[in-house]
């Protein structure tokens, strides 16, 4: 059974150009990489268990260390990730003012094979970008969510 994560995708139009709120994701193998390894803030879920806005939302604050925008939640659907998990992301706007703050942390065994933990954070930075500059950062299944975003707010793809 493939694993499920669920997602908050903030957003913001300012002039009429679409920004998102993306996270990169912490640990020394993603430390030097941007290109196609950012991602909409999200987290594991049971979609059995657990709603999956509620999965989102507790995802959004433990991962940004900010609590997830309010407002009235746009579902933009699900897409299967080359890693076969799916992703459920769900969109809001937000406020200028949204800023990463701090994220919870995991252990790893680094460098790979060889015995010895340490605690990185699940996502090291967030920031807003414009669309344009988020498609070619996004990893990219999830870059569908960007397209689907623009759609609904009646603009071009970025």
């Amino acid at each position: 059974m493939p694993r499920h994560s669920a997602g908050l995708l903030p957003y913001r139009l300012d002039g009429g150009e679409l920004s998102v709120f993306l996270a990169h994701p912490g640990g020394p193998f993603w430390a030097r990489k941007d290109a196609g390894c950012w991602s909409v803030v999200k987290g594991e879920y049971d979609p059995d268990a657990e709603d999956a806005a509620l999965a989102a939302a507790r995802e959004f604050a433990e991962e940004t260390g900010a609590p997830a925008p309010r407002g009235e939640w746009l579902d933009l659907g699900e897409v299967r990730q080359s890693s076969a998990k799916i992703v459920h992301v769900f969109a809001v706007t937000a406020p200028t003012t949204l800023t990463y703050v701090a994220s919870n942390t995991v252990e790893i065994e680094w460098p790979p094979r060889s015995g010895r933990t340490t605690t990185i954070p699940e996502v090291d930075r967030a920031e807003w970008m414009t669309a344009e500059r988020a498609r070619p950062r996004l990893l990219e299944a999830q870059r569908a969510f960007l397209d689907r975003l623009a759609a609904h707010l009646g603009l071009p793809p970025a």
